[in-house]
């Protein structure tokens, strides 16, 4: 049997937006068989994505296809039986992009997290941190700290739809960042850093105190296909949808490629550079409420998220604009002056055209 490791069942409701998240126990042998070639490229493709949980604008950006198995377990005879996960990312060198796509039947109960769909992203920060029990820290709870599970810090932000209006934008508000932590009253898309299952918090706060100077830089949407409004919804129109209808779920994320933390609770990314993330998943399997542990994710160990330079496309595209430019006035400055010269020479060459008088005319 496998292990336990991963990703969070960050459940923290109204005011329980809280200091720890209680975990599931680690038990047993861990066994992985990953394909280490496996990464998901990020693009440079400025002002191409609108934020609101849709992947129309989407339409030509490459995605990368993961079958879904139980993180704890992943035998493939218990692949999540409605599809694979399409993994998208791009970034405009200020934000970094990310669109989330998996079938599934529409399943959404108001208020109760538990009954929806919810999606999490686990990004590497510590040189030591392993995807294998979050962060990998060998301390237990009321001995983690900044110090003992230092290198081991992941960075997660979890999505949970309950209270979350579809296409409308959650994560970081005024509200919440002026309290100085990386919670979500409003619709539960937190920002939360961990060393192990067992100690993790959001982005802010931890077992030696809280420090104000912390943000939830994430925000994000969600939607489903079987949607016929797509002019908006409003909280009065929930449940959004018929249960059980056939479709698509949309998570949609967007998050700065580099944050003021100096806490050491956001991964930074860097353009040209490589990071190390991973993507869950949970669904109310037949209507039942999942629980923290039983997520599926795109891969046992960590996936390769590499970020691509813009340079690679300027460096294609500039010269070659330059060029046409030059050319252009090359050649109309060529044909001006051999204009010029053709008439210069007329001028100078032309016959003399004063008529020839007789002498006895005069």
């Amino acid at each position: 049997m496998m292990v336990r490791f991963l990703l969070l069942a960050l459940l923290v409701f109204g005011s329980g937006l809280t200091r720890r998240v209680s975990s599931h126990e680690e038990s047993g042998e861990r066994s992985c068989e990953s394909n280490s070639e496996i990464r998901v490229q990020v693009d440079f493709r400025p002002g191409v994505i609108t934020l609101d949980g849709q992947a129309d604008d989407w339409k030509d950006i490459d995605g990368f296809e993961f079958s879904l198995l139980p993180a704890l377990d992943p035998d493939e005879d218990h692949e999540y039986k409605d599809g694979k996960m399409t993994v998208k990312s791009l970034h405009n060198g200020k934000d970094v992009f990310f669109l989330l796509q998996v079938d599934g039947d529409y399943a959404f109960s108001k208020g109760d997290n538990r009954k929806c769909p919810s999606v999490s992203l686990m990004f590497q920060i510590g040189d030591d941190a392993t995807y294998h029990n979050m962060g990998g820290c060998k301390e237990q709870r009321g001995s983690c700290t900044n110090k003992t599970c230092k290198g081991h810090e992941v960075d997660i932000m979890h999505f949970s739809i309950g209270n979350a209006i579809p296409g409308r934008l959650y994560g970081g508000n005024p509200i919440d960042n002026r309290d100085g932590n990386g919670g979500d009253r409003f619709g539960h898309l937190v920002d939360v850093y961990a060393w192990n299952p067992h100690c993790r918090y959001l982005d802010g706060m931890g077992p030696s105190g809280n420090d104000s100077s912390a943000q939830n830089n994430w925000k994000g949407a969600w939607w489903h296909s079987s949607f016929t409004v797509h002019s908006g919804f409003v909280e009065e129109d929930s449940p959004y949808s018929t249960g059980g209808q056939k479709g698509m779920y949309c998570f949609e994320f967007s998050r700065p490629l580099r944050t003021m933390d100096h806490l050491h609770q956001d991964v930074q990314f860097t353009i040209g550079g490589s990071s190390k993330m991973s993507v869950a998943f949970w669904y109310p399997v037949d209507g039942n409420p999942w629980v923290g542990s039983g997520h599926y994710s795109i891969n046992c160990d960590w996936v390769s998220l590499d970020i691509a330079s813009g340079g690679s496309m300027l460096t294609k595209s500039a010269p070659s604009s330059s060029w046409d430019a030059t050319s252009a006035f090359a050649l109309l400055f060529s044909v001006a002056a051999l204009c010029i010269a053709i008439f210069v020479a007329y001028q100078v060459y032309r016959p003399n055209s004063v008529p020839f008088t007789p002498m006895g005319n005069l």
